[in-house]
Parts: C-alpha cells; sequence; structure tokens
C-alpha cells in the first residue's frame, strides 16, 4: 500500500501554516473579504467626522443667526425717530426763535409782547419735564433724543437769559454764571462719560425748576412785591447753579479715579 511521505504530509502542513515570505503566521487575509471589526471602527469614525462637520457648521450658523437676531432685535428696538419725545423736542427747538421774537417785539418792553413771550418759555419749559419721561417710560430713547434734548434745554434757556440782560433787566454775571456752568457741566459729561454716567441728582432737577421759575418771573413785566419775589428766586437759582455745579465736577473726579483703578486692576490681573 503506498502512502504519502512523512516529509510531503510536513511540508504541506507548514505550507498552509507558513504566511509570506516565509514566515510563521496566520495567513492573510483574501483580497474580497473584510474583517467585520475594522468596518465597524472606520463607519464609527467616518460617523463621528460627520457629526463633528455638521455640529460645526450648525455653530457657525447658529453663531451667524445669533449675530443677525442681536442687529435685527438692536434695529427694533431703536425707537422710531418720529416719536411723541422727540417731536416734543423739536416743538422746543423751534419755539426758540419765536420767543426771541416775542420777546423783542415792540423794542422789548410791551406788556402784551412780554406776555407771549411768557408763554411760548412755559410752553417749551413744560414740554422739557415731559419728553424725557415719555421717553424712558414707553422706550422712545433715541440717539436723536439724547442730543437734541440738552440742546434744547440749553438754547431756550440761553435765549431767555442772553435777551434779559441785553434789555438791562439781568445782570449779565448772573447769565455768565448760569451759562457757563450748563455748558462747562455738559462739557465734563462728555469728558468722562469713557468711565461712566453722571446722573443727574436731585439738586440739578430743584435747579433747573428754580431758573425755569426764576426766568419766567423775569420775561413777565412784573412790578412791586412781584418784582421784588424774582429777585431773590433768582437768587436762589444762582446759588443751587454753584453749588449742583460743584458737585457734579466732584462726582466727575471720583467717577474718573475709580474707572481708572477698575482698568489697572483688570490690567494687573489679565498679566497675572
Amino acid at each position: 500500500m503506498t502512502g504519502v511521505p512523512a516529509s510531503a504530509a510536513g511540508g504541506s502542513s507548514r505550507a498552509r501554516r507558513t504566511g509570506p515570505r516565509g514566515t510563521s503566521g496566520p495567513a492573510q487575509e483574501p483580497a474580497g473579504r473584510t474583517n467585520p471589526g475594522r468596518a465597524v471602527e472606520r463607519g464609527a469614525a467616518e460617523r463621528g467626522a460627520t457629526d463633528r462637520g455638521s455640529a460645526e457648521r450648525g455653530s457657525a450658523e447658529g453663531g451667524a443667526a445669533g449675530r443677525g437676531g442681536k442687529i435685527a432685535a438692536a434695529a427694533v428696538n431703536q425707537a422710531s425717530v418720529w416719536n411723541v419725545a422727540n417731536l416734543l423736542t423739536m416743538l422746543r427747538l423751534l419755539l426758540v426763535p419765536a420767543f426771541v421774537a416775542l420777546m423783542l417785539g415792540n423794542g422789548g418792553y410791551d406788556p402784551a409782547w412780554r406776555s407771549f413771550a411768557w408763554a411760548a418759555f412755559a410752553i417749551a419749559m413744560i414740554t422739557d419735564l415731559f419728553d424725557g419721561h415719555l421717553a424712558r417710560t414707553y422706550n422712545l430713547v433715541t440717539d436723536f433724543g439724547k442730543i437734541a434734548d440738552p440742546i434744547a434745554d440749553k438754547a431756550i434757556m440761553g435765549a431767555a437769559l442772553i435777551c434779559l440782560s441785553a434789555l438791562g433787566d439781568l445782570p449779565w454775571w448772573v447769565t455768565a454764571v448760569i451759562l457757563g456752568r450748563e455748558l462747562g457741566i455738559t462739557v465734563l459729561r462728555f469728558v468722562v462719560i469713557r468711565y461712566g454716567v453722571i446722573p443727574a441728582s436731585r439738586g440739578g432737577k430743584l435747579k433747573t425748576l428754580t431758573q425755569g421759575i426764576a426766568v419766567g418771573m423775569y420775561v413777565l413785566a412784573l412790578t412791586g412785591p412781584l418784582a421784588t419775589l424774582r429777585f431773590w428766586v433768582m437768587a436762589a437759582a444762582v446759588v443751587l447753579t454753584v453749588a449742583t455745579g460743584l458737585d457734579y465736577v466732584k462726582q466727575a473726579i471720583v467717577l474718573r479715579r475709580r474707572g481708572i483703578a477698575e482698568r489697572r486692576a483688570a490690567l494687573e490681573g489679565t498679566e497675572a
């Protein structure tokens, strides 16, 4: 009986166990077959990359949408220039030349013309009380109003004081003190605005009310005890003007020092 040589059997067995180049080890997978474990790993990696790409695109789109939403919200929140608060401010600006014309009409000493001038001045001061309140209460604050409102206030008060001094009813030094204080504090607010806003104090509001009453009494052709009373009201207005002006200067100095200290601390914290 003819059998297979042991050497041949052993060689065949070794051939089954021998990998490429005669090295021992498992034979390579056929070209047409895939390792299931590796396929799962590759699929998971591809899905992870896809998810990351989708997340990045979603984040970018969400950021763009957020920025667009903020811009749209700002545009919506910005009230129209043609609102009631700004219309009152515009009316006050238009009353300035009308007041001057009435104040100087017929030589500037006619009681009837002075009464009309007082009416224009009173309307301007009343609208000053309401336009700011309406803007804050009904969210009607606009950039135009922030600029035009203080200009209108200073314009009507300055026009009245200058007219009264030009007619000899009020000393020029009183006009200089009041207008100098108003212009100085306005400039001071702009100088320290980088550190914060100086809020209007109760003393400042009382000063504005007292100035309005005093100037109004001087605009009218008053005689007798009322003429004496208006002198003392104007004296009180001048005192409040100076006192509140000094208080605002103090607030500005404190605000500036605090702002500089906070910036310095923030810079030191960043460097640390």
